[in-house]
C-alpha cells in the first residue's frame, strides 16, 4: 500500500488573512511540500496538470517533478493528473519516458481527461469527444512506449510512419499509468482492458458512486484476463485536515473549505463531511475513515490525500504532513487486514474499446 499526497496548485486568497501567494511563491512551496511528504514517510507525490487560474500547477508536470527528483532520494514522484485529451501523445511518450530517466524510475504518471471545458479548444480540441481523445491517444502512447518504427493512423492527429520515440523507457519497462475518473465507466473499462491502475479520486462524490466504479474495473480487470478480481490494481484520492482534536480541526478548516475554488460556495462542511471522503477531525478520525474506504473499494494500492488547497499557508500544510505522517505509520499497522466489500450493481460498458 502506497500512501502519499496531490496538489491541484490553486493560487487562492488565504480566508483568514487575506493574502495572497504569488504564483512563483506558490511554485516554491510545492517543492517544500514535495521535500516534506518524503520527510515524513509517505510514499507518493503528485502533481495535477492545469493551464488556467487560479491554478499554477505546472502546464508541463515532468518539469516540476524532475526538479524534485532531483532534489530527493526515495518519494516516487506521480501526476494527478495528465491531461491524455489535450496533449499529444507523442510528446507524453517523450517527456515521461525523459522523466523517468532523470528519476531513476521514481515516478508513474495517472491519466485523465479533465475537468475544465475551455482548455479543450485552447489545445484545438473539442470537449464533446473527450472520451474517444482518452481512448485513441492511449492507444497510441501505449504503443509508442513497447514498439519502434511505428506506422500509426487514427481519428485525432497526423499520422505516424516509421516513428520511434526518444528516449526509450528505462530498462525497455514503461512508466506505470493509473487511469484518473470520478465519474466516466469507460476509463474504468479502459484501464481494465490495458491492465493498467485505476485512480478514483472521490474527493467529491459518495461511496456509492465510487463502489461502482471501482466494482465495474475490477470485473472488467478479470474478464481481460489480467488477474482474479479483487488483486486490480484502485488508488483512491481524498482530503484531510487534521488537529489534535476534532473541535480545533473543524474551526481551522470551514475558513478554508467555504471558499474552495474546487468545492467552496456549496454544500456546508458538516455535510460535505457527510457525503464524501473528506475528514476533518483528529488523527484517529482520520485513520478510522480511512480504514473504511476498503468496506467499498476493497483492498487497494494506493491513497492520496489533498492537504494543500484554498489558500492554506505553507507553514499550515507543513504541519498538516507532520500529523498525516503519524497517521500513515498507524495505517500500515492495519493493511494486512482483509476487506469484506458488499456487491454492488455496476454500468454496462462491455464493448466499449473494441
Amino acid at each position: 500500500m502506497e500512501y502519499g499526497i496531490f496538489t491541484v496548485g490553486d493560487v487562492t486568497t488565504d480566508p483568514t488573512t487575506g493574502r495572497t501567494p504569488s504564483e512563483h511563491q506558490r511554485i516554491k512551496d510545492t517543492v517544500a511540500l514535495a521535500l516534506k511528504a518524503e520527510e515524513v514517510g509517505l510514499d507518493v507525490f503528485a502533481t495535477g496538470e492545469h493551464h488556467n487560474p487560479p491554478f499554477a500547477a505546472p502546464a508541463n508536470p515532468p518539469v516540476l517533478l524532475a526538479h524534485i527528483a532531483a532534489k530527493t532520494e526515495r518519494i516516487k514522484l506521480s501526476t494527478s493528473t495528465t491531461l491524455i485529451t489535450t496533449n499529444d501523445p507523442v510528446r507524453i511518450a517523450e517527456d515521461y519516458a525523459y522523466l523517468q530517466h532523470l528519476a531513476d524510475g521514481r515516478m508513474d504518471l495517472m491519466l485523465g481527461r479533465g475537468n475544465t471545458g475551455p482548455v479543450y479548444p485552447w489545445f484545438g480540441k473539442d470537449i464533446r469527444e473527450g472520451i474517444g481523445l482518452a481512448i485513441e491517444n492511449y492507444a497510441l502512447l501505449h504503443k509508442l512506449w513497447r514498439e519502434e518504427n511505428i506506422d500509426w493512423q487514427g481519428k485525432y492527429r497526423t499520422p505516424l510512419q516509421a516513428f520511434t520515440s526518444t528516449p526509450r523507457p528505462l530498462d525497455g519497462t514503461p512508466p506505470f499509468v493509473w487511469h484518473g475518473s470520478i465519474r466516466s465507466p469507460e476509463i474504468a473499462e479502459q484501464a481494465a482492458y490495458y491492465g493498467d491502475g485505476f485512480f478514483s479520486n472521490h474527493i467529491f462524490w459518495p461511496a456509492e458512486h465510487t463502489a461502482r466504479m471501482v466494482a465495474l474495473y475490477r470485473a472488467r480487470f478479470e474478464h481481460y484476463g489480467h488477474g482474479k478480481a479483487e488483486d486490480a490494481i484502485v488508488g483512491l484520492g481524498g482530503q484531510v485536515y487534521l488537529a489534535r482534536n476534532s473541535q480545533d480541526a473543524v474551526r481551522e478548516f470551514r475558513p478554508y473549505f467555504d471558499v474552495a475554488p474546487v468545492y467552496g460556495h456549496g454544500p456546508s462542511l458538516e455535510d460535505f463531511m457527510e457525503q464524501t471522503p473528506l475528514t476533518v477531525g483528529s488523527p484517529q478520525q482520520v485513520i478510522e475513515r480511512t480504514l473504511s474506504f476498503k468496506e467499498y473499494a476493497g483492498n487497494y494500492q494506493r491513497q492520496l490525500f489533498l492537504v494543500d488547497h484554498a489558500g492554506m499557508p505553507l507553514d499550515k500544510v507543513l504541519a498538516q504532513l507532520d500529523l498525516l505522517g503519524e497517521v500513515v505509520a498507524e495505517l500500515r499497522k492495519h493493511e494486512d487486514q482483509p476487506a469484506v466489500v458488499e456487491p454492488v450493481e455496476t454500468p454496462d460498458t462491455e464493448g466499449s474499446l473494441r
